[in-house]
């Protein structure tokens, strides 16, 4: 058993701890009783990443669920998108993907969702599964369920094409860091059905990520990428994480583009397809992501940071696709669920359509600099925040996510952890000789 705190392992979105010493397969087994009996179906899908426990916990989910009452479909070896798909296409009660996304080897854990691909927060599903797992109580089961496997990479990947038009595609040569993680199973069938070359890096399926972590937004991750792109000549470079749920590009000059500049551009996409659609992006997102959605005919969205609420407001508003900044690309085409390839595949549909180079197609869009996330450890953070708020009294401010301070030429957001004594910084500004002084002086502010 785990010698730690069990409750400590159940997260906002997720479950996810260190293995052994937080998680095993033990509770893994206990988790797939609760699940199922939470749910309360009789169909389940189960699919997992590369990592070195993965099998084990698998084989504990898989368990737990079939001895609490649930059929159970072992999709194997797959990415979370691709779990995603397998629950919202063949109408599982709910699914299990066995992954720490980009965290370290020595993590693991489970994304978990119910009916169409919904995903379990801590106030939607996760506190209950917690809470049976840690009394160790289950409602008595009227049935034994049974395990079968099914391989649906296949039919992923043909419905990822079939959300763009692949007769426009032009072929290019693309470098792809998979960084050991599930986008070394997933790209190679895409790219055998679309024009082009593929440059392969660290393909080979290894959750002790012998090369670099699979977390492209550690900048000391992409630098290989960066280089192959350069040294090779290719049109763009993709970095997707551990459980390739997301990816970031890279352009054919090495210069990283964040997740907010690639949800301008599948937007632009989406909206030429659909009209007058509402287009949802986070609020750290750079202004030029709702200019870009107004310029496209849509109707933007600004949404608190997290997928439960980004979710939420695409089902309200019947919105065609959400961004965040963080690589997270939702479709409503897609069961509302996220997907880094759907996106990468927007992306290159975009590239061909225009005829530009990716830094072409950004340059009317990028058009601003910005200081990326800066942590800040703080333990008196009400107290920070007010010193803020007395500050910049004359700015525009709004509290819908932490505090936004909005000026005409410049605006920031400082919005608190959920899981840490941590403040996190974003800074945009309309004139890059001015980032740094506005960055020393709301850090100052900060840190009292």
């Amino acid at each position: 058993m785990p010698t730690s705190d069990l409750s400590a392992i159940f997260k906002a979105y997720d479950v996810r701890g260190v293995v052994p010493g937080e998680l095993d397969a033990e509770t893994a087994y206990k988790i797939g009783r609760a699940f199922a009996a939470y749910i309360g179906g009789e169909r389940y899908c189960v699919g997992r990443d590369m990592r070195l426990s993965s099998p084990e916990l698998a084989e504990g989910i898989i368990r737990g669920i079939v001895d609490q009452g649930g059929d159970v479909v072992d999709i194997g070896m797959i990415s979370t998108d691709g779990l995603y798909f397998a629950v919202g296409k063949y109408g599982f009660d709910g699914g299990c993907m066995v992954t720490a996304s980009h965290n370290p080897a020595e993590y693991n854990g489970f994304k978990l969702c119910r009916s169409e691909a919904r995903p379990l927060s801590m106030d939607q599903g996760i506190g209950e599964v917690r809470d049976m797992v840690l009394s160790d109580e289950f409602p008595e089961p009227s049935r034994r369920g049974s395990v079968t496997q099914r391989d649906v990479l296949d039919d992923f990947v043909t419905h990822a094409l079939s959300m763009i038009d692949t007769s426009v595609l032009r072929p290019m040569k693309i470098a792809v860091d998979a960084g050991n993680g599930m986008a070394g199973k997933l790209v190679p069938p895409v790219f055998e059905r679309i024009p082009g070359e593929l440059i392969p890096l660290y393909f080979e399926l290894d959750g002790s990520f012998p090369n670099h972590e699979a977390n492209p937004l550690e900048p000391q991750n992409i630098v290989d990428l960066q280089r192959t792109v350069r040294e090779q000549g290719a049109d763009l470079g993709v970095a997707f994480d551990g459980d390739a749920d997301r990816m970031f590009l890279i352009d054919e000059n090495g210069a990283f583009v964040g997740g907010d500049m690639v949800t301008a551009m599948v937007a632009k996409v989406l909206l030429a397809k659909h009209p007058g659609a509402a287009v949802v992006y986070n609020l750290i997102c750079s202004r030029s992501v709702p200019e870009t959605i107004l310029a496209a005919g849509g109707k933007p969205i600004r949404s608190r940071v997290g997928h439960s609420f980004i979710k939420a407001l695409m089902r309200e508003h019947d919105a065609i696709f959400g961004g965040e900044h963080s690589g997270h690309f939702y479709f409503r085409d897609n069961w509302y669920a996220d997907s880094g390839l759907i996106a990468f595949l927007t992306v290159l549909e975009l590239l061909s359509r225009e005829g530009k180079t990716l830094s072409q197609t950004l340059e009317p869009i990028d058009t601003r600099t910005r200081s990326g996330e800066i942590n800040f450890e703080v333990q008196d953070q009400a107290a920070a925040l007010e010193r803020i708020k007395a500050a910049f009294a004359d700015a525009e401010i709004d509290e819908l996510d932490g505090l936004t301070v909005g000026y005409e030429d410049w605006w920031f957001n400082i919005r608190a952890s959920n899981t840490q004594p941590l403040l996190r910084l974003n800074v945009e500004v309309e004139d890059a000789a001015t980032l740094d002084d506005r960055v020393r002086a709301i850090s100052k502010l900060i840190e009292g």
